[in-house]
């Protein structure tokens, strides 16, 4: 319902006064809690509040984030919790890294947003950083504001370049939810209500380079070849899966042998996450497209991007405006992205993300063998972890108990037992120490009801 003018000023004031820091007393912030939980059911994405155990597992009071630095957050009460999952994998580099953040609040200073018409240096300094340090001959970018518009920008990228439509892509894949990008998605749940977007997608098991080679032959059979073929290095939402050494060497060579695009979607891999600066790395593979997100903007600013080579941009020369964006490579998203690319190289950060996440999963197979009604399964590489239980019930009631121990972890889109671990790269070893701790607290719990 419309609000009089003088009310909505009464709002945004009071907002406006939070914002600037205003302590609250003990009083004023349940008052302020119950609020945001109304305002919540009321105007957000209703029906979200069932699925938060910020609200459901948080007592009597949900929990409202409110600051956070490195590894840790704090909700308005001032309760911390171990950030286990890092934002879905936004921040690597820890929350409030501060070098990041002095980079964008000294352009904020200078200019937020740019006017279009004038050229934008650090969205020219970014594209020449992300040339330098991305594989091949890499190094044409577009710059967006996150994953999914990255995947539907590579997808007409690759539609032009090939003049074919048809994709391939993986079960078990996530690319995003955007029609184009959720025609790629390898779970059912999540096509299904929205079916019509792309009518041209095959879908071969992840990991099995036998099963998309015979697909390819079979296409290039019936004259119906594809654009490209879609992969995760590393599938992030299925939790953590690790595919056959040999898998992207044989889909890059399927892929030339057949003229497809190989687009790596390295949107939760890249930036060090698995241990190296992008999982391609691992089996030293180039693809033709690549798509970068969530940590790319060093956890401060939605930045995302598609990256390719020379000859495949030449394509869009014609008509350089044939894709575009109004928020896209915006200064200070952009300056977000540098401080990011030096915090990942200065910290070496692939490395920490190497060396915890064999920490860590050392940790669960020991706690694994410990509980082994609880846990049944434990994978992945670098900080990408996913932790597999007997049903969604235990896999819920893992994260409900590490959410009360103070620790964030949470289920995968495809997969709810599965449980991902996904921190900050640098989180201190003590802190991972610690969370394992209250794993095994949680687990301890669960299996004296099973």
């Amino acid at each position: 319902m419309r609000l009089p003018t003088a009310d909505v000023l009464t709002l945004t004031r009071r907002y406006l006064d939070l914002i600037a820091g205003r302590d609250l007393s003990p009083s004023e912030k349940e008052a302020f809690i119950a609020e945001t939980v109304e305002s919540y059911e009321a105007h957000v994405n209703r029906g979200f509040l069932t699925y938060r155990k910020s609200v459901t597992q948080a007592g009597q009071f949900a929990a409202l984030e409110w600051s956070g630095q490195g590894s840790i957050l704090r909700d308005l009460l001032g309760r911390e919790y171990i950030d286990a999952l890092g934002g879905y994998g936004i921040f690597s580099a820890g929350v409030n890294h501060p070098k990041i953040l002095k980079a964008v609040q000294a352009q904020m200073a200078r200019m937020a947003l740019n006017s279009q018409e004038l050229l934008e240096p650090w969205r020219a300094a970014l594209a020449k950083l992300l040339a330098a340090v991305t594989p091949g001959d890499l190094g044409c970018c577009f710059f967006i504001n996150n994953g999914t518009d990255a995947i539907e920008g590579a997808i007409k990228l690759a539609r032009l370049h090939t003049r074919r439509n048809l994709f391939i892509s993986t079960l078990g894949g996530f690319h995003g939810k955007s029609l184009g990008s959720l025609s790629l998605m390898g779970k059912a749940s999540f096509r299904t209500p929205f079916e019509g977007g792309l009518q041209d997608v095959r879908f071969v098991p992840y990991g099995d380079a036998g099963a998309l080679e015979d697909q390819l032959a079979v296409l290039d059979a019936v004259g119906q070849l594809p654009a490209a073929v879609v992969v995760e290095p590393v599938q992030g939402e299925a939790g953590g899966v690790v595919p056959p050494d040999d898998y992207l060497p044989r889909v890059r060579a399927a892929c030339t042998r057949y003229g497809a695009l190989l687009i790596a979607d390295e949107i939760q891999t890249g930036m060090g996450r698995t241990g190296r600066l992008w999982g391609v790395d691992h089996a030293g593979v180039v693809p033709d497209i690549m798509c970068l997100g969530k940590s790319l903007g060093g956890g401060v600013m939605p930045l995302s991007a598609f990256v390719s080579t020379p000859a495949i941009w030449e394509v869009l020369i014609p008509n350089p405006i044939i894709h575009s964006t109004t928020f896209g490579g915006n200064p200070i998203a952009c300056v977000a992205g540098i401080a990011a690319i030096e915090v990942t190289l200065e910290e070496d950060l692939p490395r920490q993300a190497a060396e915890k996440g064999d920490r860590i999963l050392t940790a669960l197979g020991a706690l694994r063998r410990k509980y082994p009604q609880v846990l049944t399964d434990a994978h992945g590489r670098g900080l990408l972890i996913g932790m597999e239980f007997p049903s969604d019930e235990i896999g819920f009631q893992c994260a409900a108990g590490l959410f009360k121990r103070g620790v964030l972890v949470a289920g995968t889109y495809s997969k709810a037992r599965t449980i991902r671990i996904e921190p900050a790269l640098g989180i201190p070893v003590p802190l991972v120490d610690e969370m394992l701790n209250r794993l095994d607290d949680t687990f301890r719990e669960i299996a004296a009801t099973l």
